[in-house]
C-alpha cells in the first residue's frame, strides 16, 4: 500500500475534468478518459490502475451527476444528467463542481460541509 496522498482528493480531480472537458448532458465520456487525464496531471499514486478508481465512479452514479450508460469490463460510459457548475468551499477550501440539481453539499468525502 502506498502512503500516496493526492493535492486534490480524486473525487473532485474527476469533477473538475468533467466540468472542464465534457460538460455537456448531450456527450457521453468514459472512466478511462478521466484516468488518464488524472495520470497526465500526476495528482494520481503512480501504482493505480482503473480498478482503483471504480469506487470514485460509482460515488458520482450514486450522487446524481452522471448516469452509467454502459460497462465493458472496467469501462464504464457516462452521461451528465445536467450541466456541472462551479462552486468555492469554504470549509475545505477547495473548488468544487456539482450538477444543477445535486444537493449544495461538498462533494470532498473529508469535508461534507453546505455550500
Amino acid at each position: 500500500m502506498s502512503d500516496f496522498t493526492p493535492t486534490i482528493p480524486i473525487s473532485l480531480q474527476i469533477r473538475k475534468i468533467i466540468f472542464e472537458k465534457f460538460n455537456d448532458p448531450d456527450g457521453k465520456f468514459t472512466n478511462d478518459e478521466i484516468f488518464e487525464i488524472i495520470k497526465e496531471n500526476g495528482d494520481l499514486d503512480p501504482s493505480w490502475v482503473i480498478d482503483d478508481t471504480e469506487s470514485f465512479f460509482n460515488e458520482l452514479c450514486d450522487s446524481g451527476l452522471v448516469r452509467n450508460i454502459a460497462q465493458n469490463f472496467t469501462t464504464i460510459w457516462m452521461k451528465l444528467f445536467d450541466p456541472v457548475e462551479k462552486f468555492h468551499c469554504n470549509s475545505c477550501n477547495h473548488d468544487v463542481y456539482l450538477g444543477i440539481s445535486e444537493e449544495r453539499i461538498c462533494p470532498n468525502t473529508s469535508c461534507k460541509s453546505s455550500i
